[in-house]
């Protein structure tokens, strides 16, 4: 059975961010809040955790793994984006976007899109998510905590308990988080596509 911390959602506390963190470093898949839903989070490039997501949540090789950064540099880091797309993005993040671009050759291969070289990347607007991010000094690899043969996040942390509980290494329980995935932005040849309408506004790339 999973660890579960119970943790301050606009103070938490450095002491269980920290604990959390080491979890990730050893190679531990975690539950954690972000602002459209909880999600589930492993370190990047860890190939063991990243299977246990996809037999978890039932993927196939198409699906497309989502960093979650703290800030704009990290996107520039991993994703090839021109001015006009940074700026699109800066406008718009923090905030429950994920934005598809591509891949640079920072991104691990396995988390890339087989067949279009990308990944999807977002900056949360949540206190807890942002804590993680910053102790751990990188991205998280990430994917949305929607169970198979459902369309929205798990919302109730004693039901993910009772589910996935076996099957992850620590929750960080935050209460209610939200319950609305992220609306998903792919940029294809630098002009935006809206792939998904969730939680974010999708009328600042709608083309008319």
């Amino acid at each position: 059975m999973s660890q579960r911390f119970h943790i301050h959602p606009d103070n938490p506390q450095k002491r269980l961010i920290n604990q959390a963190c080491d979890i990730i470093r050893r190679g531990g898949l975690v539950v954690y809040p972000t602002d459209s839903g909880y999600a589930l989070g492993c370190q990047i490039g860890d190939k063991n955790a990243m299977d246990k997501i996809r037999r978890l949540r039932q993927l196939d090789d198409d699906h497309n793994f989502t960093l979650v950064c703290r800030d704009l540099s990290e996107i520039s880091l991993y994703a090839k984006v021109n001015n006009a797309v940074f700026r699109s993005i800066k406008a718009n993040t923090p905030g429950a976007y994920t934005f598809v671009l591509p891949a640079t050759k920072e991104v691990p291969r396995r988390l890339q899109h087989p067949k279009r070289k990308t990944i999807g990347l977002r900056i949360p607007d949540n206190k807890i998510a942002l804590a993680l991010l910053e102790e751990l000094n990188e991205p998280l690899m990430s994917s949305t905590l929607i169970l198979p043969g459902e369309s929205m996040p798990m919302t109730d942390v004693d039901d993910i308990v009772d589910q996935i509980g076996k099957q992850v290494d620590l929750i960080l329980d935050a209460e209610f988080c939200g319950s609305e995935p992220t609306t998903v932005i792919e940029f294809i040849d630098d002009m935006p596509e809206i792939m998904r309408v969730g939680l974010g506004d999708p009328s600042p790339f709608e083309i008319e």
